[in-house]
Order: C-alpha cells, then sequence, then structure tokens
C-alpha cells in the first residue's frame, strides 16, 4: 500500500463505507441494495489495480492520467447513488421544515420570489451561466494544476475530493431536495398542496426559461441531478474551494475566479435549487473543511507542499512531480 496517498485511501474508504450501508441498513427503499454494494467492491478493486498498474509502469501516459483524474471521473457516481441511498434513516426527505426555516428566518420563501424580481434575460443569463461554471471550474482549476505542478494538482485533488465525500455522505444521512418540491411532482414522497400552490403561484417567467444557459442547466438537472442532495450546497462548498486554490495557485485568474463564485453563490438560490440555508452551510463547511483538509493533506500526505504561485512564475510550469 506504499503506492497509495490520501486521495486513495479516502476515495477507497468512501467506497466501502457506502457500501456497507447499502448492505447493512438497506429497506425497501433500496431495492438494489445487493447490486449497489457489489458494484462498490468491484469500483475498489479497479482502483486498486490502476495503483498498483501505475506503480509498476510510472512512464505510461494513460495510465497516469487515469491514476491522476480517477477520482474526478467517480464523483458523478457517488453524487447519483446519493438518491437510492438517502432514505435509509431518514424515510422523508426534510424540505417541509427547511421551508419553515425560510420563513421563520425571512418571512418569505427567496428561492421563489427572488427569479420572479429579476426576471431579465440578461440577469437570468448571468445566474445560470455562473451556475454553470460549477462544472468547468472543477476540471479547469484541476487541468490548470495538473500541467503547472504535479504537486500543486495533487493537494487541488486531495481536498476537493474529500469535499465531495464529506457533501455526499451528509446528503445520504440528511435528505433535502430544494425548492424544486414547490415546481416540480416527486413520486417518493407526498409534497403539501400548500407547498405546491406556491409553485403553482410563481412559474418561472417566459424570458428565464427561454435563455441559453437555462436550457443547458433543466438538460443537466434533467439526466443528472439527484433528488434529496441539496444542504449543504455542494455547487458553493466546491466552488469556494476551487476559488481557494485559484487565489493560492493561479493569481492570474485569482479575482476573475472570485467573482465567479460569488455569482454563482448567488445564482444557487436564484435558479431555485438551494434554499439559502444550504448556502449557508456549504460556505461553512468550505470555511471549515479547506484548512483542516489542506493540514491534513500536509501531514500525511505530502510533508513540504507546493510553494504558493510568485507573480513572476505564473507562466513557467513547474517540472516536479
Amino acid at each position: 500500500m506504499k503506492d497509495y496517498r490520501l486521495v486513495d485511501w479516502a476515495t477507497q474508504g468512501y467506497l466501502i463505507l457506502v457500501a456497507l450501508l447499502a448492505l447493512f441498513f438497506h429497506n425497501h427503499t433500496v431495492p438494489s441494495w445487493g447490486w449497489l454494494a457489489a458494484a462498490h467492491v468491484v469500483v475498489v478493486g479497479l482502483v486498486h489495480a490502476l495503483i498498483r498498474a501505475h506503480a509498476t509502469r510510472p512512464d505510461n501516459r494513460v495510465l497516469g492520467f487515469f491514476r491522476a483524474f480517477y477520482p474526478m471521473i467517480l464523483y458523478t457516481g457517488f453524487y447519483r447513488e446519493t438518491e437510492y441511498l438517502n432514505q435509509i434513516f431518514v424515510l422523508q426527505y426534510l424540505d417541509p421544515w427547511f421551508i419553515r426555516l425560510e420563513e421563520a428566518i425571512f418571512g418569505f420563501q427567496p428561492s421563489v420570489l427572488f427569479m420572479e424580481k429579476l426576471p431579465q434575460r440578461w440577469v437570468a443569463e448571468l445566474m445560470y451561466g455562473a451556475y454553470f461554471s460549477y462544472y468547468l471550474m472543477i476540471v479547469g482549476v484541476g487541468l490548470a494544476l495538473f500541467f503547472r505542478d504535479r504537486r500543486q494538482f495533487a493537494h487541488y485533488l486531495t481536498v476537493v475530493s474529500i469535499l465531495f465525500y464529506c457533501c455526499y455522505l451528509t446528503y445520504i444521512f440528511l435528505p433535502v431536495c430544494g425548492p424544486r418540491v414547490f415546481f416540480e411532482d416527486f413520486t417518493s414522497f407526498e409534497v403539501d398542496p400548500a407547498i405546491r400552490a406556491v409553485g403553482h403561484a410563481h412559474p418561472m417567467p417566459a424570458s428565464v426559461a427561454g435563455g441559453i444557459f437555462p436550457s443547458i442547466i433543466l438538460l443537466i438537472y434533467r439526466h443528472l441531478e439527484a433528488a434529496g442532495a441539496a444542504f449543504p450546497s455542494s455547487h458553493v462548498a466546491v466552488a469556494i474551494c476551487t476559488a481557494w486554490f485559484s487565489w493560492r495557485y493561479l493569481p492570474r485568474i485569482r479575482w476573475i475566479h472570485a467573482v465567479v463564485v460569488f455569482l454563482l453563490c448567488v445564482s444557487t438560490v436564484y435558479c431555485r435549487y438551494h434554499y439559502v440555508v444550504d448556502v449557508v452551510a456549504g460556505t461553512l463547511l468550505a470555511f471549515v473543511a479547506v484548512p483542516m483538509l489542506n493540514r491534513l493533506y500536509a501531514v500525511l500526505d505530502n510533508p513540504q507542499p507546493a510553494p504558493a504561485a510568485a507573480p513572476s512564475s505564473v507562466h513557467e510550469p513547474s517540472r516536479s512531480c
């Protein structure tokens, strides 16, 4: 196991933990729990084989690429499966409680009225474009660091991956669908007629629905979204995490990235995918977890971490591995 890194232990640990949850705590909401657990065991074996193969042939570029990026390849599958496991401990989505909390704090539902107050097409494109940037910044910052300095990339991948796993585990134990319960039919649970009535009274404005980025995001959510994965907002937590790394290692884009991340945080409420409390929780998670994970990485995986980028060396890729 000397070829394992912190991100490998974290990924394998997450795979095994979820397999055990499915195996020992499944109920009627997880009809395919056996296949799910078996799939996790297979992936554990494949990841281990990949690590060993790369250790044997470190100069193989294909193995090197998959060795470096395999956790990112698994993110979507890990995210989607939370929908199948998020009612093994809590048999009902917790949205009614979150909706009452938002009402108590604000006196209204920000995730419903925000879009209605700013229905202009340019605002919608800006908000949905910022929301879409989440998918680009995760891979974009990763690729920039991968080709710039492999130590910086290893640091980035480790922290982002473990942050994702923390969010995914929370979704399994604390299922919240988000403001979509106002506007969409969920066959897995009954929605209070009063909640549905709010959605009927505040449909998406036509100026928003016809936009380019709104159409892209709606397509993504139609095929890749997982019900019950709203609290805390992984969009917010991971986006803030990527901004931390661009601020440290990629100074030429740090301010632009920071502005986009701020707009992304706002957009999660505007686009009706998160409650405000989801955003607050995601922000707090990032500000607490990222420093802790940085320290954990420095102690366990890289006692001499890559130095922060100096402005004069931005265009000089490091050759270190």
